[in-house]
């Protein structure tokens, strides 16, 4: 019997860990674009699941972006469905005439469909292929546009959105075995030609200056980048946590916040009341940005009179009384 070719092991493993453990008897879905990564993470999928007696899917998003984009995504749901993953969906999206750049409209409408799919079918997870390269890159993104822990924390293991987890099981594999254990099991990637596209912020780091970072410093940098955002998401949480008792400890018994208690947070803490005390208003996620949550600490810690600070959606907030309020 051949020996299990390394890098298919580390997939496996990094999969069989995700699975471990996860509540309910619904299926996992696997987010699969065809490219090395995703297509390594189903075919593990499909291997660790029904050996851990959970069924597995997949879902393959078509963007409409690229010409023949139908036909690459129905060929993804055809090698599922031959690797017995079911259910299986090619799911069509309108990328035109949504918010933000090209690349978030299409992030944007990606997690929409993952979501949607994962409600359909009642799973308990959708599974991500993002790698630890990726998550280098996110790391160095982050750090071009001045992001706080938030960004720096990069992109967390686990997290849900609209009720449906989405679990990232690569972020400790690297892209390389990704590559190799599709070779190994006689996979054919598709590689994204937007993924080489100088017009995205992310294609550039990833083709200039991530391996220029790797030639100055060693490959090391890699893993260093992916290791410093487990280390900062962790102090992040406990920041939110810390954030979330103070958040109920400085309401102001006429509604709003007390300034004076505000005052008495230390700034890493108070910044992350006001921020989730703005989103509890209504503002934004998206658009709620470090320079509202610093106009609101200032009417806290320079107060001089100044008119409202508006957040995002047009919401107003005053200090009046001692409050913080709307």
């Amino acid at each position: 019997m051949a020996a299990l070719a390394p890098p298919v092991a580390a997939v496996r493993v990094a999969v069989r860990r995700a699975l471990t453990g996860l509540p309910g008897d619904g299926p996992v879905l696997v987010a699969c674009s065809g490219g090395a990564d995703s297509l390594a993470l189903a075919a593990a999928t499909a291997f660790v699941a029904p050996r851990l007696g959970r069924r597995a899917g997949l879902v393959t998003v078509d963007h409409g972006l690229q010409p023949g984009s139908a036909e690459r995504a129905e060929a993804v749901a055809g090698w599922a469905r031959e690797r017995g993953l079911d259910p299986v969906e090619a799911v069509p999206v309108r990328v035109d005439g949504r918010t933000g750049g090209p690349e978030a409209a299409a992030r944007d409408a990606r997690y929409e469909a993952l979501v949607a799919a994962g409600r359909r079918h009642g799973s308990v997870a959708v599974l991500l292929g993002h790698t630890r390269d990726d998550q280098a890159e996110t790391v160095l993104l982050a750090l071009a546009r001045g992001a706080g822990p938030r960004g720096l924390a990069g992109m967390p293991e686990r997290r849900e959105l609209a009720g449906v987890p989405l679990l990232r099981p690569l972020l400790d594999v690297s892209r390389e075995d990704t590559r190799k254990a599709c070779a190994a099991l006689g996979l054919t990637p598709w590689d994204d030609p937007h993924n080489t596209d100088p017009a995205y912020a992310r294609s550039r780091v990833r083709a200039e200056v991530l391996p220029a970072l790797v030639r100055a410093l060693g490959p090391g940098v890699v893993d260093n980048l992916a290791r410093t955002a487990r280390l900062v998401a962790a102090d992040a949480a406990a920041l939110d946590a810390h954030a979330a008792a103070a958040l109920a400890d400085v309401r102001a018994a006429g509604g709003g916040l007390a300034v004076e208690a505000l005052a008495a947070l230390p700034p890493a803490v108070r910044t992350r009341v006001l921020h989730a005390w703005a989103r509890e208003l209504g503002a934004v996620p998206a658009a709620l940005s470090h320079r509202h949550v610093a106009a609101l600490d200032a009417l806290v810690t320079d107060w001089h009179g100044q008119g409202a600070v508006h957040l995002p959606g047009g919401l107003p907030v005053v200090r009046r009384d001692g409050r913080l309020t709307t």
